[in-house]
């Protein structure tokens, strides 16, 4: 670990520029990030935060392919909306920029170029899959077939997101090309290797060794066992045309592997944010008293704990992550979130549905982190969050304080008079507080260090009520402005404490209280240098005056939440619509069979329950021509009670069948609406049906 670092470079995963942001990548990367970059600069640290889009990849042209654009096209569009919905959520990167940027080309290529000239690669000819009928070989997401680990039937070339594992594409079984459904056949192609077997000696000293107590539970369990299974050389490059062109001769249409170019990504973005400040880059990145940060989802865990310092290790001049704290996934509503299914809330969408509520997401996110196992977002949760715990704690004690200071003091802070005990008490508890925040903090755990800021809420509601300076006021004057400074003290800890949790909320409290007018603003370690009574205090000895208040929470109505679920039911029923299996069209049937049908119009007179069957009615129909009993399997659809007397269409000349002992005497015609409900063919009452009608111009008699 890096003692009392000089500065922290802390990355955050490069979102794929194929669709916007959702929920997930929030809880499992961004929030938790920007937590921490926050929390830094807020002790006065030198940080560069820094992230970009990842442009590069097989998925991005298979969707131009499909919506009939350029690449180049895929990635402006879904660049602008990621990189808008990141500003307006208050996502606090240095630098968010692009791997498609010519800064992260050149420097991406120049750290391939350093590594070939160093003999760090292996120049393999190796068989790839090739689409014969494409003209072209298969990248990895261009292939689908069975895992030959899990036997998912769906899995792509280069990982299985049924059971997590990669692989090669031609390790799959039965592939078939994603581009036109072929088999594909075997070519010759020569591609570069990382040769990571070599560099094993190394990675089981730095992690298995060095970091086996510090590093999360899931991180290293999954580092431990890709090293016990042993590592293979990787390609670093693919046939493909839209990515960085492999920088040596004799490598045309070839491309760097996105792997290797992106996490290069963090280091063109430092660049590029450098340059831009006035800064050198290379402190960030090469300095040993620099602290590297990785925050990551747990399907990037083997790129940036495995191939990444791999590479670094090749280079020798980059310093290594002292932590890589991964997430597991956020499931929405008890489902996996899903892109292709829509099953997921939309950052962007959620920005324009709730304006000006950043804080509640970011509060249920970090309240749900998915810190150590996969964990589920429920509307009703997060409405629940917001009316029980932010309005009615946070908001609650923030708007008693000042609605009390300016009817009792017309918003001026009043000079205290003596303090008793409970006072002083509160007040020692409140000063540990940002030491508990901090240790939290720096061990990742972001939903334990938010539970502690809302026990600073928690602390100033209970000694409101114990206090009860709405009734004092009437008795004692000097005791209620006491009070009063206390509270007051308290809220002003709020506003310091909350800001990397919740900095619109910080925000709009410091407004409130003035910050601005004060002499010396306080700080995360002001608060913690609580002395009273004579001693440094947030808001100073009294005689600062605060503005008028603002109610920080709204409360959320069920409706809005039923807004949500409806969209989600809506996504929901498209999908079950759009996979419906149909079932083939049977074999044809001739002229002749068609006219042997004879069907009639009838009406059931009678109907019960088929005793010790589940989806059996026993109907009595008036056919016409008799009364006979038919079986249908309609029990499940239909009461005996509703159908009866009901107008039906009868296949009257089915030759019987027996049906648990009941003789079968024809057939009542059903189909199925879009949804799946099953109903009756309803008949024109006013004719009756026969086998004459037109058929393609032909009359059937």
């Amino acid at each position: 670990m890096t003692q009392d670092p000089k500065r922290y470079t802390i990355t955050a995963a490069l979102p794929y520029t194929n669709g916007p942001i959702h929920i997930g990548h929030l809880a499992g990367v961004y929030v938790p990030a920007d937590i921490y970059a926050r929390f830094q600069r807020l002790q006065g640290k030198d940080v560069a935060f820094v992230c970009g889009s990842d442009e590069h990849g097989v998925p991005i042209t298979i969707k131009a392919k499909k919506e009939g654009i350029t690449p180049q096209q895929v990635v402006d569009k879904y660049h602008a909306i990621i990189k808008q919905s990141f500003e307006d959520f208050g996502i606090t990167f240095d630098n968010y920029s692009r791997t498609s940027a010519k800064v992260h080309h050149d420097t991406a290529s120049d750290f391939f170029k350093k590594l070939y000239d160093d003999g760090k690669f292996i120049e393999e000819i190796t068989e790839q899959l090739y689409d014969e009928e494409a003209n072209q070989f298969l990248a990895d997401r261009f292939v689908v077939g069975t895992c030959p680990k899990c036997g998912n039937e769906e899995s792509y070339g280069d990982q299985c997101e049924n059971c997590g594992t990669s692989h090669n594409a031609t390790d799959l079984i039965n592939p078939k090309s994603a581009i036109t459904g072929a088999v594909p056949a075997l070519k010759e192609t020569k591609h570069w290797f990382l040769p990571l077997d070599q560099y094993e000696p190394f990675l089981k000293e730095w992690i298995l060794e060095s970091h086996k107590k510090d590093w999360k539970t899931n991180v290293y369990g999954q580092c431990k066992s890709w090293i016990d299974d042993g590592l293979r050389p990787r390609a670093v490059t693919r046939d493909l045309d839209w990515g960085i062109p492999v920088p040596v001769d004799g490598a045309e249409g070839k491309v760097l592997y996105v792997w290797f170019d992106a996490p290069i990504g963090y280091i063109s973005a430092t660049k590029e944010w450098a340059e831009r400040e006035g800064k050198d880059w290379e402190p960030y990145w090469k300095s040993d008293d620099t602290k590297l940060l990785h925050f990551i989802g747990k399907d990037n865990i083997v790129f940036h704990c495995i191939i990444f310092p791999s590479m670094l290790k090749a280079d020798g001049s980059y310093i290594m992550p002292d932590n890589i704290p991964a997430n597991e996934f956020l499931n929405l509503e008890g489902n996996k979130i899903s892109t292709s299914k829509n099953w997921a809330v939309w950052l962007h969408e959620y920005l324009e549905d709730f304006p000006n509520q950043q804080d509640v997401l970011r509060y249920t996110l970090t309240a749900n982190a998915p810190e150590t196992k996969d964990n589920d977002f429920t509307w009703a949760d997060f409405q629940a969050r917001n009316n029980n715990e932010l309005v009615a704690i946070f908001g609650n004690f923030i708007n008693r304080v000042v609605v009390l200071t300016h009817k009792y003091y017309g918003g001026v802070v009043p000079a205290p008079a003596e303090f008793s005990e409970i006072d002083e008490q509160t007040l020692a508890e409140l000063k540990a507080y940002p030491a508990v925040i901090e240790s939290s903090i720096e061990r990742y755990r972001f939903r334990e260090a938010q539970q502690e800021l809302m026990n600073v809420a928690r602390l100033g509601n209970k000694y409101l009520a114990d206090e009860e300076p709405w009734k004092t006021i009437k008795t004692d004057e000097e005791r209620t402005k006491t009070v009063m400074y206390v509270a007051l003290q308290i809220a002003s800890a709020l506003a310091v404490l909350s800001e990397p949790f919740l900095p619109f909320t910080s925000e709009k409290l410091k407004s409130i209280l003035n910050f601005d007018g004060l002499q010396s603003q306080p700080n995360w370690k002001s608060i913690a240098r609580i002395v009273p009574p004579s001693g440094e205090m947030p808001l100073g000895k009294g005689g600062h005056k605060i503005n008028e208040g603002e109610l920080l929470f709204s409360k959320i109505e069920d409706t809005q939440i039923q807004t949500q679920l409806d969209k989600l039911q809506a996504s929901k029923q498209a999908n079950e619509i759009a996979n419906k299996k149909v079932t083939p069209q049977k074999d044809t049937c001739t002229f002749d069979d068609f006219t042997k049908l004879d069907m009639r119009v009838g009406t059931i007179i009678k109907a019960e329950k088929m005793p010790k069957a589940k989806k059996l009615l026993v109907l009595k129909v008036d056919t016409g021509l008799d009364v006979r009993t038919i079986v249908s399997g309609i029990a499940e659809s239909f009461t005996p009670e509703e159908i009866v007397g009901k107008k039906v269409t009868v296949l009257v000349n089915l030759a019987p069948r027996a049906l648990r002992g009941v003789d079968s005497e024809g057939m009542i015609l059903m189909t199925e609406t879009p949804d799946g409900k099953l109903v009756f063919v309803n008949p024109d009452t006013s004719a009756t049906l026969s086998t004459s009608g037109v058929l393609n111009g032909a009359t059937i008699n």
